[in-house]
């Protein structure tokens, strides 16, 4: 086999190549039938940096989700990131059980951008956030899993000249019972390489209640190196000549660098260079992370703070408190005379709710390593999303997407700030620009990490509910003000002024984030008041706190009604039975009803966010100030 190591030619052949393709994710799909691939970027990444997957150039590869080495050792590629979620071992759980391979045999490893670009998208998209990781990619994982089964067990037909039907294949050993043989993956894994890959959609999955690996409590394959210190992240990465680099952002959002007097710093040890990285951001290179920092540290830097300078939290609170009194910029939903209903019923409830700014905290600060070579740039990124990267690697290096390669590694955290923000991938490869042939890692400080992250936004929420003579809800009427997320990120997204995302848990319907209640009359508004301080996913998005105000404004509404917030909830979700068998089972877990310990409080609460329905039941003590969880 001749192995083109041209990308662009690479990319031309792989076009001409008679592939089947079925399924689809985001423009991606499950690609099968790509034996004759070298699986050259993988090849490379891990000569380069990561001891603890070793790639073998050549494997057999049965298709794009499963290489198996002569060894029986099962390769499973997985496209989603591991940021301590369980992700990579429950997709090759996925994997192995449709295989029904030796899960003693399973390792992972990831599939690079450039090379899944290479095959028309054979892994789909590559953005992991949302709880989407599994629930995305589980249904054609399973079925490219399933197909290499079924290519295994036919090379093994094929060589013994026996019909398929009488095989049989357990933990990776393919058996025929009339005549005793057997063989094991490894040892066909070369001649199911070279079948034609059955069509996806005529395969038929096992059936989730027969599972025996998939779902089962096994040792997550992303701990022992995370343990035992050898596993390599961002931070950690070292490569031949590596120079490191500090940063430094105006101090306020929306500012401006001035100057900076390089010749201050141009002596100190280790210090190779001053580079202007936008016109906000300066950095200093040196041989150590430490001695740029320090010299970034004395740097002498002008700044122009802006008009931001002048903003207080007390000014962006009051925007917020102000616009709680301000008609919504859209009405979501519009279900009756909520405000009419309120305004007539015997007993009006309200309450005003806020979530602040909240930083993601990151155990792993920002960073990213860039080297650009002659006409090609490679980064070695801690991502949520390698596409991101890859991308943001190929605009800042300004070389076409065939020219890059992104190397992802594993995140110390994500919790959304390593996803579709990938400045930090941007300054990487301003400053690694400046220093030619020279891989260039840059580390934000804990300070710059803290004070210039894309924060969770700010929101107050005022919650109003109307109540009869015997205590039924009536209407309820929520006006959400806060900082729009798509504002910042996506504005494409904001049509006619309205961004929805920002109420999300009050949707009618749909698999995301619906409302678990089913009110009288209910209104939901949205006002959108924007500061200068970015905003992003954190952790949930605005999940987190819608679904808080309203399961606090419950249990208000339950407590002037004088009734139990078990109850009253009950009535108003009579028409979202997965809500409120959630809620019942929650309750009957935690003793709901039964009298608690003296001290001792317990309150109850349910939310659907991300196609999961939850519901959780509390009891705490309070003792002075002091609350403390007892179960």
């Amino acid at each position: 086999m001749t192995i083109n190591t041209n990308k662009t030619n690479l990319l031309e052949s792989v076009s001409r190549r008679d592939f089947i393709i079925k399924g689809s994710l985001v423009g991606g799909g499950l690609m099968l039938g790509l034996g004759a691939l070298p699986n050259l970027a993988m090849a490379q990444i891990n000569s380069k940096y990561d001891p603890n997957t070793p790639m073998k150039a050549g494997e057999p590869e049965v298709n794009a989700w499963v290489s198996i080495r002569p060894d029986d050792t099962v390769v499973v590629r997985i496209a989603r990131s591991e940021m301590g979620q369980g992700t990579r071992t429950g997709l090759a759980q996925l994997v192995a059980e449709e295989l029904e391979c030796n899960w003693k045999y399973v390792i992972t490893e990831s599939p690079t951008p450039s090379e899944s670009l290479a095959r028309k998208r054979a892994w789909g998209e590559m953005g992991t956030g949302g709880s989407r990781g599994i629930r995305i990619s589980e249904d054609y994982v399973r079925r490219g899993a399933a197909a290499a089964r079924i290519m295994l067990v036919q090379a093994a037909a094929n060589t013994w000249n026996v019909p398929v039907s009488e095989l049989k294949v357990d933990k990776g050993v393919i058996s025929h019972p009339p005549s005793g043989r057997k063989t094991t993956y490894g040892k066909v894994a070369q001649q199911a390489a070279l079948l034609t890959p059955p069509d996806p959609k005529s395969i038929t999955l096992k059936d989730p209640r027969t599972w025996k690996v998939a779902g089962q409590p096994y040792a997550r394959l992303d701990t022992a190196n995370k343990v035992n210190g050898s596993k390599v992240y961002g931070v950690d990465l070292q490569l031949p000549g590596m120079l490191c680099a500090s940063i430094k952002a105006c101090p306020v959002f929306g500012g401006k660098l001035l100057s900076y007097d390089e010749a201050k710093v141009k002596g100190l040890r280790g210090v190779k260079g001053v580079v202007k990285v936008n016109d906000y951001t300066v950095a200093v290179v040196a041989d150590t992370w430490w001695r740029a920092k320090t010299a970034l540290d004395v740097l002498p830097i002008v700044w122009d703070e802006g008009k931001g300078a002048n903003t207080s939290s007390s000014d962006i609170n009051k925007a917020l408190r102000d616009g709680l009194d301000e008609q919504g910029d859209f009405w979501q939903r519009k279900e009756g005379d909520a405000v009419g209903v309120i305004a007539s019923s015997s007993k009006k409830v309200e309450a005003i709710y806020f979530t602040p700014y909240r930083a993601h905290f990151n155990m792993e600060p920002m960073n990213a390593t860039v080297r650009i070579s002659g006409d090609r740039a490679e980064a070695w990124v801690p991502t949520q999303n390698g596409e991101a990267s890859f991308a943001a690697l190929s605009e800042a290096s300004g070389f076409p997407l065939e020219k890059c390669e992104v190397y992802k590694l594993d995140p110390g955290t994500g919790l959304g700030r390593r996803g579709g923000t990938q400045e930090y991938v941007t300054q990487a490869t301003a400053i690694a620009k400046q220093f030619p042939g020279v891989p260039v890692k840059l580390i934000w400080s804990r300070e710059e990490d803290m004070t210039h992250d894309y924060y969770h936004p700010i929101a107050m929420a005022k919650m109003t509910a109307g109540l009869d003579a015997g205590g039924n809800l009536t209407g309820m009427h929520i006006k959400v003000a806060g900082q729009s997320i798509n504002a910042t990120l996506a504005p494409m997204a904001i049509k006619d002024g309205k961004d929805e995302r920002q109420l999300q848990g009050f949707y009618e319907k749909g698999p995301d984030a619906q409302l678990g209640y089913q009110f009288p009359a209910l209104l939901t508004e949205y006002v959108m008041k924007n500061s200068h301080v970015p905003v992003g996913p954190w952790r949930g998005v605005n999940t987190n706190q819608n679904g808080i105000f309203m399961e606090c404004f419950m249990d208000e509404c339950a407590k002037a009604a004088n009734k139990d917030p078990l109850q009253f909830r009950q009535v108003l979700m009579q028409n979202h039975p997965k809500h409120l068998g959630v809620l019942n089972a929650a309750a009957k877990k935690g003793n709901w009803g039964k009298p608690t310990a003296p001290g001792v409080h317990r309150g109850i609460a349910q939310f659907m966010g991300y196609a999961s329905y939850s519901a959780c039941v509390a009891e705490v003590s309070v003792k002075g100030n002091i609350v403390t969880i007892e179960r």
